[in-house]
């Protein structure tokens, strides 16, 4: 799932079904597979086009990496928060239930793998967002189970 191909290709059903609503779930997948798989050894990001493997090679534990991706998250909170998509991650909306892909495919695992290898300074992030997406995913199964 590090292709941006297959991902794009996942999400056609998403964008068809939550159109514009979709758009933030994707590039959340897909920074992931470009920016922390790409900067911190690499992936095949065309597969099935070609299993070329992209990626700079840097260690995860390099402050390079750790800066990147904590300005990502800094960058992601102050999105959120300038769209009020922090508030609606709390109410109860059926899109909130994609937020499972990247909490079930990349938090979780990461945050379960031991031992751990995300550097200290990039757990809380991990947390953060596991912990709002859990939540979000709660309420939404909740909402969805009172409706139907």
């Amino acid at each position: 799932m590090h292709s941006i191909i297959i991902t794009f290709l996942v999400f056609l059903p998403v964008f068809a079904v939550y159109r514009k609503t979709a758009f933030p779930y994707f590039l959340a997948i897909a920074q992931h597979s470009l920016l922390g798989d790409y900067l911190t050894g690499g992936t095949q990001l065309l597969w099935p086009l070609t299993t070329q493997v992209y990626g700079i090679g840097l260690s995860i534990t390099s402050l390079t990496n750790i800066l990147m991706e904590g300005v990502a998250f800094v960058v992601s909170i102050i999105i959120m928060v300038k769209t009020n998509d922090l508030i609606k991650l709390f109410k109860p909306r059926t899109s909130n239930l994609l937020l499972a892909i990247p909490t079930f495919t990349v938090l979780l695992p990461t945050l379960l793998n031991f031992p751990l290898t995300v550097p200290a300074w990039l757990i809380p992030p991990h947390v953060f967002y596991v912990l709002i997406f859990l939540v979000s995913i709660v309420i939404a199964l909740k909402s969805y189970r009172f409706h139907h």
